[in-house]
């Protein structure tokens, strides 16, 4: 039976270790880190997802700046807003929620934002830095750096390990695939192109998969005593499934991530350091 690698527990343990940094930080800065959370529209799921970074900065002192915006504000309109936040003394990291209405850039509005203040670690100059390893000059993407963090709790060895990764968005399976990378692993990185993606995963002794294809990954494509992290998440039939068939390969995995409650607390979490992180380099502390 494999180890559970609980997200709930490592984020908990995270942000009180925040909670009393933060703490400090005020007492010595004056003030606590800030967050600028700017959504655009009302699409239900981001709202959702901005309301519960928004109780997660409380909930560590982070002050947070809500900026609701119409789905049809133009291009302009939006990176206008960004730019007024960069230049704003007050605020140490900017998230705008994706995905955007169609009608606007991903791509320009995060190379809009200042690479000091994007704690989602999306900019092109913070991905560069995950991709050599400069971990301390920039602001790394959250769920990678979240990944990261379990193999640190949990004294899982990544050195002269073969890893795989399932996977290769810019969000999660590029920078995830170069950290492990920086950590001396051996990895292959596979996608939907891939030929024969079992032969892989099966000789993983470290699996991670991001694809949000619900139980992609079954019990006879993991090999035994492998670390398997599921980083994806699926709603069928209501109920909320990873790209791994848990209940199956648990039987057979080292340690396993589950889903809910694995990677996905994680990542909220790693956007509170990141703040944090970013308030600490502008300050110079």
């Amino acid at each position: 039976m494999a180890v559970i690698l609980d997200g709930k527990a490592l984020s908990k343990k995270i942000r009180n270790q925040l909670k009393e940094e933060v703490e400090e930080l005020k007492e010595k800065a004056g003030r606590e880190p800030a967050l600028a959370v700017v959504l655009v529209g009302n699409d239900p799921a981001s709202e959702i997802y901005v309301r519960n970074k928004i109780k997660a900065c409380e909930n560590v002192g982070i002050r947070s700046i809500d900026r609701k915006l119409p789905a049809n504000i133009t291009q302009e309109e939006l990176n206008n807003v960004v730019r007024e936040l960069n230049e704003d003394k007050t605020v140490d990291g900017i998230i705008v929620q994706l995905p955007l209405p169609e009608h606007l850039s991903c791509r320009e509005v995060i190379n809009y934002i200042s690479p000091e203040k994007d704690v989602d670690g999306f900019h092109p100059v913070n991905v560069g830095k995950a991709v050599i390893g400069l971990y301390d000059e920039g602001l790394m993407p959250c769920t990678p750096a979240g990944v990261m963090k379990f193999f640190e709790e949990y004294n899982i060895l990544l050195e002269g390990k073969n890893a795989v990764m399932v996977g290769h968005s810019n969000i999660v399976g590029k920078p995830l695939a170069n950290m492990l990378l920086n950590a001396n692993a051996t990895v292959s990185v596979c996608h939907v192109y891939t030929n024969d993606l079992a032969y892989y995963t099966r000789n993983a002794d470290i699996l991670c998969v991001a694809t949000g294809v619900p139980h992609l990954i079954k019990e006879d494509m993991v090999k035994e005593g492998a670390v398997v992290i599921d980083i994806g998440i699926s709603r069928v039939n209501g109920k909320i499934v990873g790209d791994v068939d848990f209940e199956r390969v648990k039987e057979k995995a080292a340690a396993i991530t589950p889903v809910p409650g694995g990677v996905g607390p994680m990542t909220i979490t790693m956007l509170l350091y990141n703040t944090v992180k970013a308030f600490k380099m502008r300050m110079g502390y």
